[in-house]
């Protein structure tokens, strides 16, 4: 078997769940060599058990090869695996990467190329809709990919508005490539894959669940460099995907809305827990140009990765920032106690730094550099 048939194969066995399959491909370095391990091979792997190993062993009675093929043939579908160059940069750093794609379109992910996801409420309102076309109309003739998840309201109008300026978006569905969903977006659908792409996880066939969704989330905000959340209640699943966001690493970027309406609770709790407050696309840019290109002194062409100090901090900034250097993440009573600082000081230094955008705080309350 060819070793892009093998990943196809062993992204078709969800029995065996992707924290096996990772430790898996740990120990045996790709799929063809899973599928060719014997039965103690296997199970000698930490949390590997006998249903494990038996449906690897035995995986042509829980993935039809032939049938896959034959189905994306007709589809002109491909799939994009973890050994592929295609396969996107971003996504390769989450905690658990999927194992690769199907893909239906042209568009494929380029180093460099930045990446906002857009996401909100199905039930959305008018204002909601017209503010994510715009920016996402705007953020795409920019050259800024938008990725969503093709639902109905928000995500819809998003890729409407990239698509209206001609620029590339991505479509990440929450059942297989070849089932519209929802039924009504056949013609979005259609111009995705004409003009972008529609990409998914899931084999083909596979229908949407309650499972899915969050599954399909975590690959939205991990494809991106940052989620901008439109409109949203605060039990909506794009909740769900500001909190894999930030647990990724991700900026979260949210639109206010009015204070009466549900629909905006979401994106002002957001807000409140750290989400910067967006208001217009130049927010959006303005921030991830600063994160990309932080105007660190020059190190006088030292070869030497040394630590740099921004320009724009005092002395009492730039100890606190200094800390970060050696710890991904920082609370604040962890930075009074290595400094011997009150809370209050403390405090006072860390809102200056978010202020300057050198950090932001986490929802878990704790703080990163941006």
């Amino acid at each position: 078997m060819g070793s892009e048939h093998a990943w196809l194969v062993l992204n078709g066995l969800p029995e065996i769940g992707p924290i096996t399959v990772k430790r898996l491909l740990d120990r045996f370095g790709n799929p063809n060599s899973i599928l060719n391990a014997s039965r103690n091979e296997l199970l000698d792997v930490k949390g590997v058990g006998d249903k494990a190993a038996t449906v690897v062993q035995n995986w042509e009675r829980h993935f039809d090869l032939e049938k896959e093929l034959r189905q994306m043939e007709q589809l002109s579908c491909s799939f994009i695996h973890q050994g592929s160059p295609e396969y996107p940069a971003n996504i390769r750093n989450i905690y658990d990467p999927p194992l690769g794609f199907y893909v239906r379109g042209g568009y494929r992910f380029s180093e460099g190329q930045p990446v906002i996801a857009m996401v909100g409420s199905r039930r959305t309102t008018l204002y909601g809709q017209r503010t994510a076309r715009q920016f996402a109309e705007r953020l795409a003739a920019m050259g800024v990919c938008v990725v969503s998840g093709m639902a109905r309201g928000i995500d819809s109008a998003a890729h409407e508005g990239a698509l209206e300026a001609g620029g590339d978006t991505v479509a990440v569905m929450g059942c297989g490539v070849d089932i519209i969903y929802p039924p009504e977006n056949l013609e979005l659908y259609r111009r995705l894959i004409d003009q972008g792409a529609v990409i998914s996880e899931f084999r083909l066939g596979r229908r949407a669940d309650r499972q899915t969704f969050p599954m399909r989330n975590r690959i939205v905000s991990g494809l991106s460099d940052g989620v901008l959340v439109v409109e949203t209640d605060l039990n909506g699943g794009s909740m769900i995907t500001a909190k894999f966001a930030a647990d990724q690493g991700r900026q979260v970027y949210a639109i206010p809305g009015r204070i009466d309406q549900a629909g905006s609770k979401g994106c002002h709790q957001l807000i409140r827990e750290g989400a910067i407050l967006t208001t217009s696309v130049d927010d959006i840019l303005e921030d991830m140009k600063f994160r990309l290109n932080y105007g660190f002194e020059s190190n006088g062409g030292d070869s030497k990765e040394t630590p740099k100090t921004p320009l724009n901090l005092d002395s009492e900034e730039a100890e606190v920032y200094a800390l970060f250097q050696n710890e991904p993440t920082l609370a604040a009573d962890q930075v009074a106690a290595h400094l011997n600082l009150s809370i209050s000081d403390v405090n006072a230094r860390l809102m200056m730094l978010e202020l300057k955008k050198i950090i932001r705080k986490r929802m878990d309350g704790n703080f990163e550099l941006c």
